[in-house]
This record gives structure tokens, C-alpha cells and sequence, in this order.
């Protein structure tokens, strides 16, 4: 079985996205270099630097399933059935669609909690990775100690208010250790932190 991992692009104050759920500034480093980086689905392709593309396409290849909740969702219309990152999708949710257009097998709802869509994750991802989608789906898996690693992709911006990465997650302020992972790039700097079990 592989890790389990919650990543995100974050600013300089914590946060994923604006209040109104929009990334800003925080997205800049998908077409701040000349190197194109196709994405699955119907996302036109990143136009990364060597730096940043090199570790995006280790990182996405280590992949085998995401986990995300229902608002991220809801936001992206479930990638239309096609996740970017080419990988099943595991939606956690206190009610899956009846009526949407897009259902099929590389989409799964669940409904009975973090553990259960992080399992069903594992599963599907079998040796693989296993990515969370940042905010309160990686803020209950922190929580939860389900988590062994957190990407990030720390941007230099300041977002002042926003959506956290972790949403309102209380947990040990040493639950993290030292970066493992430290990638200097055009608008972004990619860094992992091995979480303590």
C-alpha cells in the first residue's frame, strides 16, 4: 500500500484559495516557464519550468487515486469525469449526485467519513499515492493521523483571508517534520514534510 498525502498550492499565510473559492495568484506557477506539461481531462496543458515540471510529473506519476470533498466537487463539476491528474476520484460527501452528467467508474461517492474515503482511496490506488485535496477533507485526515506526508506548493503571495489548507484542523503543533522535498522555482517553491505517526 502506498502513502497517503495532502497537497495543495498555498500562500505565504495559509491559504488555498480566496473567500469566494477563486486560487488568484495562487495558480501563476502552472504557466511560469516554457516547458509544456499536458493534464488529463479537458484542462489545457501547464507551461511549468524545468524545476517545477520535473517535480510535478514525478509527483503526479507517483499518483493512483484523490480524494476530495464535496465542495471542490461541486466547484469543478467533478472535472466533467476526468480528473487532471488522469487518476479515480474519491468523492467524500454526506449525499452523492442523483442526476450527474458525468457518472462513471473513475468517480466514487462516499458517505461514511474520512477514513472510509481515504480506505476506498487505497484501494483503488493499490502501491500508489494517495492525494488529498486540501481544506477540510486534509484538515479531518491530519486530525485523523491518516496522513504520511504534506505536499506543498508554497507561493509568494499573501492572500490575507481565504480557505485554509487544513480548515480549522486543532492538531500537535510537532506533528510534522523536516522537509524532505525542497524544489526553488519561478513562482513557487515545492516543498514535503513527512507528518510523525
Amino acid at each position: 500500500m502506498g502513502i497517503v498525502t495532502a497537497a495543495a498550492s498555498m500562500s505565504l499565510d495559509g491559504f488555498i484559495a480566496h473567500d469566494d473559492d477563486t486560487p488568484g495568484h495562487l495558480f501563476d506557477w502552472y504557466s511560469a516557464g516554457d516547458v509544456e506539461v499536458p493534464n488529463a481531462g479537458d484542462l489545457p496543458p501547464f507551461r511549468l519550468t524545468r524545476a517545477s515540471a520535473d517535480h510535478w510529473t514525478a509527483w503526479r506519476s507517483s499518483l493512483g487515486a484523490v480524494v476530495v470533498g464535496r465542495r471542490l466537487f461541486d466547484l469543478t463539476d467533478g472535472w466533467r469525469g476526468v480528473h487532471p491528474l488522469g487518476v479515480p476520484v474519491v468523492v467524500l460527501t454526506h449525499s452523492p449526485p442523483t442526476d450527474w452528467a458525468w457518472a462513471g467508474p473513475s468517480t466514487v461517492f462516499v458517505t461514511d467519513g474520512i477514513g472510509a474515503a481515504v480506505a476506498k482511496g487505497e484501494a483503488l490506488a493499490g502501491d500508489a499515492v494517495v492525494g488529498l485535496a486540501a481544506g477540510t477533507v486534509a484538515g479531518q485526515a491530519l486530525t485523523a493521523r491518516l496522513l504520511d506526508r504534506v505536499d506543498v506548493d508554497l507561493v509568494p503571495v499573501l492572500l490575507g483571508s481565504g480557505r485554509r489548507f487544513f480548515a480549522d484542523a486543532v492538531v500537535d503543533p510537532e506533528l510534522l517534520s523536516d522537509p524532505t522535498v525542497c524544489v526553488p522555482s519561478a513562482r513557487v517553491t515545492h516543498l514535503s514534510f513527512p507528518v510523525r505517526r
